[in-house]
């Protein structure tokens, strides 16, 4: 979308200052499209579901993300969201605390004698990822696809050849059709069973929402727990800090998500014509709404360049707001958590590899990198 360079891919921030002060509301000529920069318009934009509208009319053959939450208004959103909700309350979630620490502890322990880990490729890919393939059902022999579909979803990767969401549709609808026949103790067999008014999902809702859970639930938690770390390299004395006080890993997790958002921006529609700041909005042009840029805003943050693990309060919008508030968030901040927790206990002398230079992700959407090597010194047992 953008053509930017890698230090502003890595750092976007200050031109999102400068567009909050010349331009908040600004008509892109060559993409044809509105953006909003400042934190008041852009909640606006996010939660005001009368005027700007979450449905593109996008093709559900090739897309099915356009029959998924994320693409929908009410009412069909509420219904929907209802239904899959139960899946994501905090109680829910809290029932896989056990399950996640087991995973990050089984990462932690296959890098812990070398002394050196990529958090990526080592602990912040793979543990979503293998709760979200174990909440669906798939098997553990498949989880290696699930990266590179979702990559391609977000735009981080163009993968030469083949077609990953084709075949990704393609894999989940043999999943559907699989626990149709043969059901199990998994969300896909629980979604298969759920009726809204007694009527089940169609095939196409069943498969956007399986293809949602995937790239949003491995995307945003990989770089959230990545995006943690760059925070803590910047910062050495919040390691220790939070080492000696776990307690305050929760309000440092909060601070990542405003500081480093993993999610950048949210698309909206206008469903009629709109001013925002002077500005015209007609009817069915897109507005792109820059969270990152929101959660730096001077207006709602002190100080909103500096990172501090105990602000308060923190009404950051990372993960959205109104009712498209991402639904696995409880999801994503245990996950952090608990491999966070167990990444400062576990391992001391923390050190980012300097020589190996940072590399953005490659999408606009999703804000990281895409490899994060340290050296560590293994705390003894």
């Amino acid at each position: 979308m953008q053509n930017t360079t890698q230090d502003e891919a890595l750092n976007p921030f200050p031109r999102y200052r400068i567009m909050r002060e010349e331009q908040p509301v600004y008509f892109n000529p060559q993409y044809r499209f509105w953006q909003v920069f400042r934190y008041e318009d852009v909640q606006r934009v996010l939660s005001d579901y009368a005027s700007f509208s979450s449905g593109f009319g996008g093709d559900q053959e090739r897309d099915p993300l356009s029959a998924s939450l994320i693409s929908m208004d009410p009412p069909r959103h509420r219904q929907l969201r209802n239904l899959v909700t139960q899946a994501f309350t905090p109680r829910s979630v809290a029932q896989l605390s056990n399950r996640i620490t087991t995973i990050v502890n089984t990462l932690l322990d296959e890098v812990a004698a070398r002394g050196r880990m990529d958090i990526i490729d080592d602990l912040a890919y793979p543990l979503p990822v293998i709760v979200i393939a174990e909440m669906l059902g798939i098997p553990h022999e498949d989880r290696e696809r699930f990266k590179v579909w979702s990559d391609a979803v977000v735009g981080a990767s163009n993968p030469e050849g083949g077609n990953p969401q084709a075949e990704m549709s393609t894999y989940f609808l043999n999943m559907i059709s699989q626990r149709s026949r043969e059901p199990k103790d998994d969300l896909i067999t629980a979604l298969l069973n759920a009726q809204i008014d007694g009527q089940h999902l169609n095939q196409r809702e069943l498969l956007g929402f399986c293809i949602l859970l995937l790239v949003a639930g491995n995307e945003t938690t990989t770089n959230l727990i990545g995006n943690a770390l760059l925070c803590f390299d910047e910062h050495p004395e919040v390691m220790e800090q939070l080492r000696s006080e776990p307690a305050l890993i929760p309000g440092a997790i909060e601070e990542v998500l405003r500081y480093r958002s993993p999610v950048q921006y949210m698309y909206r529609r206008a469903v009629s014509d709109v001013t925002i700041r002077d500005q015209e909005i007609r009817t069915g042009q897109m507005v792109l709404a820059w969270i990152g840029s929101a959660n730096r805003d001077e207006a709602q943050f002190p100080d909103p360049d500096s990172f501090d693990i105990r602000r308060t309060p923190n009404r950051h919008i990372a993960f959205g707001h109104g009712i498209h508030f991402c639904l696995g968030a409880p999801l994503a901040r245990l996950e952090a958590k608990i491999a966070l927790t167990l990444l400062l206990k576990r391992f001391h002398e923390i050190q980012r590899v300097r020589d190996v230079s940072l590399e953005a992700t490659g999408s606009d959407l999703v804000f990281g990198v895409k490899h994060l090597p340290i050296t560590f010194r293994a705390a003894t047992k």
